[in-house]
């Protein structure tokens, strides 16, 4: 009977150690990725110089710098420049996708050109590995001399892609040993919800986020799904600088890329729409992006 009763802990000591091996495999395979992701970014680095470079020759400019270049999101770099200039959409265009491609990692991706006086896109257009899929503005008008950003984002590759489901793959097995190993354990009581409501109160202006309309003095202003969105990200910041690329990653991120002056349009409609109250209003930080300014 001695060996029978043993029989359990030796089960729950092997289920140990096959969880630690599998734990310490996600570490490798994590550091492996972090490694990855460093060199292409080095890689990928000297061929968004080499375009900052070559838009600064074609402006007529040999003597200015290219600043680093900035990862300022998940596949998102950032060109910036020491001095300002002026830029042919058409060469930019051009420019951009015989460089990249050389990087076998680019197959899709938006370029905009962002003002840096006032966080506004003065250009902007995406290329696709499919040329039908391509979306590029107005090509024939010169740009006038301003201090210009270059955001270009990148869509995720397929290798990217098969990383993150083998290292979710492993954390779903780990997750099954662990529940095996842990069975016995009673689990805890669920912590009570404390996610914010869609309900918001700006100044005398009460938002519904949930059903996308502002409501003051028994008057009710729609709004769009979008401007909703928007909105709701601002007002669970008030008074702080929400950066622009945040803005178009989390509206735009789920349905395609923004083009343009989407945002601005949008940002727009909702300063008319909040002037019912004198004391909310949307400024735009430069070189930052926006902030909802409510006064006491």
């Amino acid at each position: 009977m001695l060996p029978g009763r043993n029989l359990l802990p030796v089960k729950r000591k092997h289920l140990g150690g096959l969880l630690l091996l599998t734990f310490i495999s996600i570490i490798c395979v994590a550091f492996s990725m972090t490694g990855n992701d460093d060199f292409d970014f080095a890689r990928r680095e000297i061929l968004l110089r080499r375009i900052g470079h070559e838009i600064l020759l074609q402006s007529g400019d040999s003597v200015s710098r290219v600043l680093p270049v900035k990862k300022i999101a998940k596949n998102e770099y950032q060109i910036s420049f020491e001095h300002a200039f002026t830029f042919q959409p058409e060469s930019l265009v051009n420019t951009t996708q015989r460089l990249l491609a050389k990087d076998p990692l680019a197959g899709d991706y938006v370029v905009n050109v962002v003002n840096a006086a006032n966080a506004s896109v003065a250009y902007g257009y995406a290329i696709s590995k499919n040329k039908k899929d391509d979306i590029v503005a107005c090509i024939g008008r010169k740009q006038p001399i301003a201090s210009y950003l270059i955001n270009i984002k990148f869509k995720p590759t397929g290798i990217i892609t098969a990383k993150n489901g083998y290292l979710l793959g492993s954390l779903t097995v780990l997750a099954f040993v662990g529940f095996i190993f842990l069975r016995s354990v009673k689990p805890r009581k669920a912590l009570p919800d404390s996610q914010p409501t869609g309900l918001f109160a700006l100044g005398s202006i009460s938002f519904d986020a949930e059903i996308g309309k502002l409501m003051i003095n028994g008057k009710t202003i729609d709004l769009t799904k979008t401007e909703t969105r928007v909105l709701r990200i601002f007002a669970l910041s008030p008074n702080e600088v929400i950066e622009r690329s945040r803005l178009q990653k989390e509206i735009w991120e789920d349905e395609g890329v923004i083009v343009g002056r989407s945002l601005d349009m949008f940002i727009s409609k909702l300063r008319k729409k909040l002037e019912i109250d004198p004391n909310i209003r949307i400024v735009v930080i430069r070189g930052k992006g926006y902030k909802l300014e409510v006064s006491a």
